[in-house]
C-alpha cells in the first residue's frame, strides 16, 4: 500500500482552505488545516507532514515568520508560500531568500496548487 501524503495548510480564510483541502482530500491526501502558524509549527514539530502550504498575510505569526521556523525545525521540507496578491514581489523573494519551494497565488485554479504539491514532493502528474 503506498503512503498517505500529509499535506498542512496554513491559513486564515476559512472558505478558501475548506475548498482546497477538499481538493487534496479527493486526491488521497491526509489534510490538517490550521488557522494560526504557531499551531501549524507545534504539529510540524511532532508529526513531520510531506508538504506545507503557507499563506503570507495573516494575523499574528505572519507567512515569513512560519516559513522562517519551518526552516529552524526542518530544512527539507517542502514549503509552498501562499498569497492573494498576483503582483506580490515579497513573495517571489521568500522563494530565493527563505527556501520556500514555490509561491502559489489564490486567484489562480486549485489545479496549479496540486501540480506545485506534485512537483514539490516528485511525484508524477
Amino acid at each position: 500500500m503506498d503512503k498517505v501524503i500529509k499535506v498542512v495548510l496554513v491559513d486564515d480564510e476559512n472558505s478558501f482552505v475548506e475548498s482546497m483541502s477538499l481538493l487534496f482530500q479527493e486526491k488521497g491526501y491526509s489534510v490538517s488545516v490550521f488557522p494560526k502558524g504557531e499551531d501549524a509549527l507545534k504539529k510540524i514539530q511532532e508529526d513531520t507532514p510531506d508538504i506545507v502550504f503557507v499563506d503570507i498575510i495573516m494575523p499574528g505569526m505572519d507567512g515569513y515568520t512560519v516559513l522562517k521556523k519551518i526552516r529552524e525545525i526542518n530544512q527539507a521540507l517542502p514549503v509552498i508560500m501562499m498569497s492573494g496578491y498576483v503582483e506580490d514581489t515579497r513573495a517571489e523573494k521568500t522563494i530565493s531568500l527563505q527556501g520556500a519551494f514555490a509561491t502559489y497565488y489564490k486567484g489562480h485554479d486549485f489545479s496549479e496548487a496540486l501540480s506545485l504539491l506534485k512537483s514539490a514532493l516528485k511525484l508524477e502528474e
